[in-house]
């Protein structure tokens, strides 16, 4: 199953790296360029996994999220291989997952840090920044969830005839 969907993660890993790199060239830290009234885009860079957490623990906490992330990934990976065919939803939730992970991955081994740049707002509450890496993970993580209350709900054998 893993041939089947590797190309999304590689699609992934390339957009956000292609628009990481964009943002490096065409941004100037922590000034935002407006795109819509809710929406700037607005170079940063993040030491620590979502929403900072970890970000000032003084230089550490870099080799465990390469660590993490190396692992997750391996994980996915292996999961990926042993799906059936026919588990389209949770593959496509997976490789959205690894694209991502080895996209931030890319940022931890280079730089010692994410590149993030997509900034949402609404009035004077600004959601954390983040990168299309994220966003795949993000959505990967909702079609995960999905998949598994589909997946409850559909018997993995039909149930027992009536004699």
């Amino acid at each position: 199953m893993l041939k089947s969907w590797i190309w999304l993660s590689v699609l992934i890993v390339a957009l956000d790296q292609a628009t990481k790199y964009l943002a490096e060239t065409l941004l100037v830290m922590h000034q935002p360029v407006p795109i819509l009234s809710w929406f700037n885009l607005m170079l940063t860079y993040n030491t620590g996994a979502a929403f900072s957490f970890l970000a000032d623990a003084g230089g550490w906490q870099r080799w465990f999220f390469l660590g993490l992330g190396s692992a997750v990934s391996i994980g996915l990976v292996i999961w990926l291989m042993r799906l059936k065919p026919e588990e389209k939803w949770l593959a496509a939730a997976l490789a959205l997952i690894l694209g991502g992970a080895v996209g931030n991955l890319i940022d931890r081994v280079w730089l010692g840090q994410v590149i993030d740049f997509i900034q949402l707002y609404y009035d004077r509450w600004y959601w954390p920044a983040f990168n299309i890496a994220d966003s795949a993970i993000t959505v990967g993580a909702i079609l995960l969830v999905m998949d598994s209350l589909w997946s409850r709900n559909t018997p993995s054998t039909p149930p027992p005839a009536d004699a």
